[in-house]
């Protein structure tokens, strides 16, 4: 192999989790190469609904949610849908996951996910500012639109949890709702708002990112991806990406929904499962929200900015399934008609679909692995990855270079689940 140029650190995986740690690695003083097996941010960090949510503190595994997943999975519009079929892994993680919807452990894990939401939120506002990204950000605030009296009932344990862990939340009585927006229709019963949650467009967002870790000395290579790893010096490994090798200190695993399968080369069994998510992209409409929305009963997102109208959610377990299933787009168009009057713009621009990294008890891991000498983790966000990210790149760089973060990085170590 040809002689190669050596990094202080190799970041696999180019979405927002990976930039946002390049960014901070540079900024400490790190030299850094970014290999991604696609174009940088054109995973599960470009077609999301760009909402930045402390609001979504709460993990998906809560009481109840087993039994809702299992009779969901009759119906392939449902907003939480697991595919039937024979997986093993999925199997397992499903398990798992069951083992965490309780009380207990939801109240553990909003209290983890706050601490680096809340911090991510503050991080992303100041970092935006001092590059002067134009990624038409706004400090907006988000409704949750309910029109189902017993579905916002069984929503007001949020405003005590929430407010446990500093995260703001009012409840709306549906005519406040109605005087807010009126791009919604009719029949609003009432609303949550949480003036801390943002907005902004994802693809734009990511993209400044990798011009400012370009501007900062970093390198990125697209269309690359790691074909396996060698042992490199002690217990580390080398990164072999076309052939030849990368040499660096230390690798940083970013690789999002596809990190079972980067780390499995090395005998690590990564406990993400990837969870499928959808959105639909249009002109802006002639009447549109003013602020973020998720549609309670459907489980839809709507998201405008001046530049287009998106409507996102859905989680589908199904594997690797590449196919953008019309089924699942004509139930955010279906749910977002039930709630706007005007649910889609003139023309659309874009139908997406993208695998967020699953953990069971949907919490991310970020930190040294406790297996392999040199490689770290920054992945398992769910879907969340764009509201952690700059927090999670602070945190992750913090612990590289011997710094206390700013919060207890403890319940995201790799540790717990021995990789």
């Amino acid at each position: 192999m040809s002689q190669a140029r050596s990094y202080d650190v190799a970041i696999i995986g180019g979405g927002v989790i990976g930039l946002c740690c390049a960014l901070h690695l540079l900024r400490g003083g790190q030299s850094v190469v970014l290999l991604d097996k696609n174009l940088v941010g054109s995973g599960a960090s470009h077609g999301n609904c760009g909402t930045i949510t402390p609001s979504h503190a709460l993990p998906l595994a809560q009481p109840g949610m087993v039994r809702k997943a299992l009779r969901w999975m009759l119906s392939k519009d449902a907003p939480f849908y697991v595919r039937p079929r024979l997986d093993p892994e999925l199997i397992g993680w499903m398990l798992r996951f069951a083992r965490h919807c309780n009380w207990e452990q939801v109240r553990i894990a909003t209290r983890e996910r706050a601490a680096l939401l809340n911090l991510s939120r503050q991080l992303l506002q100041d970092l935006i500012t001092s590059e002067d990204i134009d990624c038409e950000f706004a400090a907006s605030g988000l409704i949750t639109v309910f029109r189902d009296e017993r579905t916002f009932a069984e929503s007001r344990h949020l405003e005590s949890l929430l407010a446990e862990v500093g995260i703001p939340i009012e409840a709306w009585t549906g005519a406040k709702v109605l005087k807010q927006q009126p791009a919604l229709k009719p029949g609003v019963i009432a609303g949550h708002w949480y003036p801390s949650d943002a907005v902004l467009r994802p693809d734009r967002f990511v993209a400044a990112l990798a011009t400012c870790v370009r501007d900062l000395g970093g390198e990125i290579r697209q269309s690359c991806s790691v074909d396996r790893f060698e042992r490199g010096a002690g217990a580390g490994v080398v990164p072999i990406v076309n052939g030849e090798s990368v040499p660096a200190r230390r690798v940083l695993l970013c690789g999002g929904a596809w990190s079972p399968s980067i780390a499995a080369s090395l005998g690590l069994k990564v406990p993400v499962q990837p969870g499928k998510g959808y959105s639909i992209t249009y002109d802006r409409p002639a009447q549109s929200p003013t602020v973020p929305l998720v549609l309670r009963e459907r489980s839809v997102c709507v998201t405008a900015w001046g530049s287009g109208f998106r409507l996102g959610s859905t989680m589908e377990f199904s594997g690797y399934d590449s196919s953008l299933n019309r089924t699942r787009l004509d139930a955010l168009v279906r749910g977002a008609h039930e709630y706007l009057h005007d649910a889609h713009g003139a023309n659309v621009q874009e139908e997406w679909y993208g695998w967020r990294p699953m953990t069971h008890d949907d919490l991310p891991i970020i930190g040294p692995s406790s297996r392999v000498a040199n490689l770290w983790y920054a992945t398992g966000h769910g879907m969340l990855g764009m509201s952690m990210s700059v927090a999670t790149g602070q945190c992750l760089v913090d612990l590289m270079l011997g710094r206390t973060p700013a919060i207890a990085t403890a319940a995201f170590s790799p540790s717990r689940f021995d990789i």
